[in-house]
């Protein structure tokens, strides 16, 4: 495949440059300006911006079917009220279809990549291989302290790792997902660590995202919620801990020493009125920051694009200083930090990557002028701008069309749901 004639991102320092981007199987093989090599596929991109897409390194995608159901209330009550009893209703069915909106929603603003975790996992892998993105997929465990419904965790986690393993597919990863410290107990926790090391698997996990939750695990444990990982060997470089909103300086060193990633999820955190991400103490201690948008019930969107430019806007405002993060952080927050979490040699456009590209039309007023393509990404654009998304080569949304599954059946169908 050959992208001809776009304004291209290129490598880690993001040098704005006129060239041509070929590709040859999942793989980026060359960039520069008039390659005359033979190619299956042309795409003209001259008057679009190339750059490579999206990761969002927290979600949970069959959330959409909750998206505005509990609102104005705090994380707690907005889960044990509204959220748990609702999910508790859910069949395999509405899992199924819901992951396939949120799906089509991540594509329109160029993600390729995400982290989920939830139940009935089997049919967001099945959502997944429909729709062509990539995703890493883990059962959302929680067994509060019950023997009994540890096992049945335990079970239903192994259950989804040998499904994933006999799928074999380039696109669909396992992730073990513990829900949180304080809703898996210190046994379920060293079970986990355990199979991360046989299985050689990567953890996600909320952590520290509330002040609730440091408060239940210092009457619990005496010990902060990242102690509690250190303790069971959960705090490495395969872990990824979405929120870390109510982190010491303490916590921060030792994620940082392990090498461990935090997903950082502005918005919910912001909705939620759980708090604010200490990013500037993250940075500063060279914490890999990746960016996640949670689900959509708290964000109310999976709009990657929307999330940096809150990730950046917030921090400002809470220091009362515009210097205090660079575009250019906030964008490897989106989509480099994201594939140093998950092993993947992506997130640059540079020959030797992979091929996970978003294009992006600039034929549209609130782009212009490009005097700055960070700003103009990060501050401008919007999910739906993205015209053409690529994902290991493949072509899954051309002209701003997605050409894997049938996105009117899927909007239709929540159509009649919502104005019946």
């Amino acid at each position: 495949m050959l992208l001809r004639g776009g304004l291209v991102l290129y490598g880690r320092d993001y040098k704005l440059t006129r060239a041509d981007v070929l590709i040859e199987g999942d793989k980026i093989v060359e960039v520069k300006r008039n390659i005359n090599k033979p190619a299956d596929e042309v795409l003209d991109v001259s008057k679009s911006l190339v750059i490579p897409s999206f990761i969002n390194a927290h979600t949970h995608s069959p959330m959409v079917i909750l998206r505005g159901l509990a609102e104005d209330v705090p994380l707690m009550e907005w889960l044990q009220e509204y959220i748990w009893p609702v999910e508790r209703k859910l069949r395999r069915k509405d899992v199924y279809w819901g992951s396939k909106l949120a799906l089509i929603e991540m594509a329109h603003s160029g993600t390729s990549t995400f982290v989920d975790m939830y139940f009935h996992m089997e049919e967001i892998a099945k959502a997944t291989e429909e729709v062509g993105l990539r995703a890493y997929l883990g059962y959302g465990m929680v067994d509060l302290d019950d023997e009994e419904k540890r096992k049945i965790e335990m079970r239903e986690t192994e259950k989804l790792y040998e499904f994933i393993k006999k799928l074999d597919s380039s696109k669909v990863n396992f992730i073990l997902a513990p829900h949180a410290p304080y809703t898996c107990s210190f046994d379920c926790l060293r079970w986990v660590s355990e199979k991360s090391r046989e299985w050689n698997s990567l953890v996600t996990i909320h952590l520290a995202e509330t002040q609730d939750e440091i408060k239940i695990i210092r009457e619990k444990y005496g010990k902060s919620p990242v102690d509690v990982l250190e303790d069971v060997g959960l705090l490495n470089e395969k872990l990824i801990a979405a929120h870390g909103i109510w982190l010491s300086d303490e916590d921060i060193r030792k994620i940082s020493s392990a090498g461990a990633t935090i997903a950082h999820c502005p918005a919910s955190n912001m909705k939620l009125g759980s708090g604010v991400f200490p990013m500037k103490k993250a940075l500063e201690n060279n914490v890999n920051v990746a960016l996640g948008t949670d689900g959509a019930a708290s964000n109310n969107t999976l709009d990657i694009l929307r999330e940096m430019r809150l990730a950046s806007l917030l921090q400002k405002v809470i220091h009362r200083d515009p210097s205090i993060v660079k575009s250019e952080d906030i964008f490897r927050m989106a989509t480099l930090n994201g594939a140093k979490a998950l092993g993947l040699k992506a997130g640059v456009i540079a020959e030797g990557y992979l091929a996970d590209i978003a294009v992006i039309d600039l034929r549209k007023a609130h782009l212009l002028p490009v005097n700055s393509p960070l700003a103009s990404i990060i501050f401008s654009a919007r999910g739906g701008d993205v015209d053409t998304l690529i994902v290991g080569g493949e072509i899954v949304m051309l002209d701003s069309e997605l050409l894997t599954v049938d996105e009117e059946k899927v909007i239709d169908k929540f159509l009649e749901v919502s104005v019946a």
